[in-house]
């Protein structure tokens, strides 16, 4: 397969992979593809470690970093040494006291240490971002990705002059725009039924309007999870796919295995764009802490990044308990095909092998 993604990146495939996990990403880059590893939940230090052992484990194949560096988030104008303090005195008790009642009407312990809490803040802001950034241009990435509107022009410069090509995600034609005014390479055209932070137009309707409105390749993100999905986006102008929930349950990911089993027994359905999580919508798997947040006594969520501070440990507690019923994680709605574990790289080849029988198809349909 040949489009202008594949030889911008000298990759076989235009199947871009999001992931978190480390060994996601350097299996898909090996099998032809390119992964991309989530920065958000990483420390730089703990950056550093990833990005050298995808350095060591990807056989000199390309692969990439995304970071969120969101347009607009409360607290963008403080100082990033008092950027932590200052947020959290703007966090209203009355939110804390709705957490830690739910999470008591739950049974959900606290965490056994100081050293478990406090991660609230991670890669949310600019500030915070930068210095993960600063981390992946040490290494030979091959895409700098921002996963919340464009990135800053001197980050995507930045990224030029190290040789590294820059894309966002546009959930809008207008958001396109932007990105490529700022110089981004590379846009993905993400619909509402991606996981994680999406918009509200529907994949369909999204990827011919932003291949209309931009002259960067496009790529078809949300509810892209098999080889006939990749098709359809690639007929409506995108130049290849950039998936992230299909990549949850594969053999080499670390997703814990209760999130796992629920991901494999879920139904598309079993989705709904939140704020719960982040202050912004984002597609969650849903379940009683998505409808605790959309109930009476609910008190609204705060914007972004306040809310990911207010939950964040909380977050981290059910994941440490039995409460299976408030573990809740950005998920699209392709968890309802997902119903079973295989490798990465069968992933990929599965994904080419059904690309090339909706060509067939098609061919057969043109050829009569």
């Amino acid at each position: 397969m040949r489009t202008r993604v594949t030889d911008m990146f000298g990759i076989e495939l235009p199947i871009f992979a999001f992931s978190h996990c480390r060994d996601v990403v350097a299996a898909v880059s090996r099998a032809g593809g390119m992964g991309v590893l989530g920065a958000l939940y990483f420390t730089p230090e703990e950056l550093e470690t990833e990005l050298k052992w995808i350095d060591d484990h990807v056989d000199g194949k390309p692969y990439g970093v995304d970071v969120v560096m969101p347009a607009s988030y409360e607290g963008a104008d403080f100082a990033a040494e008092e950027l932590v303090g200052r947020l959290q005195t703007m966090i209203p008790e009355g939110h804390r006291a709705f957490v830690e009642n739910l999470l008591a009407k739950h049974g959900v312990p606290p965490l056994s240490g100081d050293a478990e809490a406090g991660r609230v803040l991670l890669g949310w802001t600019d500030a915070t971002a930068r210095p993960q950034v600063e981390v992946a241009l040490r290494h030979p990435i091959a895409l700098l990705a921002n996963a919340l509107g464009p990135p800053p022009a001197d980050v995507v410069e930045l990224a030029h002059s190290h040789g590294v090509k820059v894309a966002a995600l546009a959930s809008t034609p207008r958001h396109a725009l932007k990105q490529v005014e700022v110089g981004v390479d590379v846009v993905v055209a993400q619909g509402t039924e991606a996981g994680g932070h999406t918009g509200e137009i529907s994949t369909m309707v999204l990827i011919p309007q932003v291949v209309d409105a931009v002259d960067v390749p496009v790529l078809a993100a949300g509810g892209i999870g098999n080889g006939r999905q990749m098709a359809a986006g690639m007929a409506l102008g995108a130049e290849g796919v950039w998936t992230g929930s299909l990549w949850l349950t594969v053999e080499e990911a670390d997703t814990p295995e209760m999130a796992k089993r629920r991901i494999l027994e879920a139904t598309s359905r079993d989705t709904v764009r939140s704020r719960s999580w982040t202050g912004k919508p984002a597609r969650l798997l849903r379940n009683e802490w998505t409808e605790a947040w959309e109930s009476e006594e609910s008190p609204g969520t705060l914007p972004m990044p306040l809310q990911f501070m207010l939950v964040s440990d909380a977050l981290r507690r059910i994941g440490r308990s039995d409460a299976s019923e408030l573990a809740t994680f950005p998920a699209g709605q392709i968890i309802g095909v997902m119903n079973q574990v295989r490798s990465a790289k069968d992933v990929v080849f599965g994904l080419v092998a059904e690309y090339g029988e909706a060509l067939e198809r098609l061919e057969r349909l043109t050829g009569e």
